[in-house]
């Protein structure tokens, strides 16, 4: 199974759209969305667009949606939503995924998952914290740095990062 982990979209539609025709050629069936989408109006937009689960993870300008919208959020089949970090279990591999840095780092170093994903920096990195692979995808909104998100395949246990052009 394949799996699409992007971060910090920041109301971008443009490159949102772009991102989702690559992972409908690509049959990726889940989004991790590791925060900063900016709009609930950003989330019904993927899921009108996305035939998959999108699990977010809110980030620190998301706390408006998860205010005002947390109860309707709950009543949308597609979307599993945290507040602080989501977990999830995908084709045996035990999956963190976050906003902050800082928490990911602390998912990461306590060994009990196989990935944790993050964003915030919108920065692409990846590194090895113990048998645990910590990566941010980068941003999807394209600020301060090219956008980009991450294609994770299950099957064969490879990541691959995507620059949209």
């Amino acid at each position: 199974m394949k799996i699409a982990i992007i971060s910090d979209s920041h109301d971008n539609l443009a490159n949102i759209k772009k991102t989702v025709n690559i992972l409908k050629e690509e049959d990726v069936k889940i989004i991790l969305h590791c925060g900063d989408v900016c709009s609930f109006s950003t989330i019904k937009e993927i899921l009108s667009i996305f035939p998959g689960k999108l699990y977010l993870s809110f980030g620190n300008v998301d706390f408006d949606i998860l205010e005002k919208d947390k109860a309707f959020l709950k009543k949308i089949p597609r979307l599993k939503t945290w507040q602080n970090y989501g977990k999830t279990r995908i084709a045996k591999k035990i999956i963190a995924f976050a906003h902050f840095p800082d928490k990911a780092q602390e998912l990461a170093e306590s060994g009990k998952y196989d990935l944790v994903f993050y964003g915030h920096t919108h920065k692409p990195w990846q590194e090895k914290v113990g048998k645990t692979e910590l990566v941010n995808p980068g941003n999807l909104a394209g600020i301060y740095y090219r956008a980009t998100f991450a294609i994770y395949d299950t099957k064969n246990n490879k990541l691959k990062l995507k620059i949209l052009n």
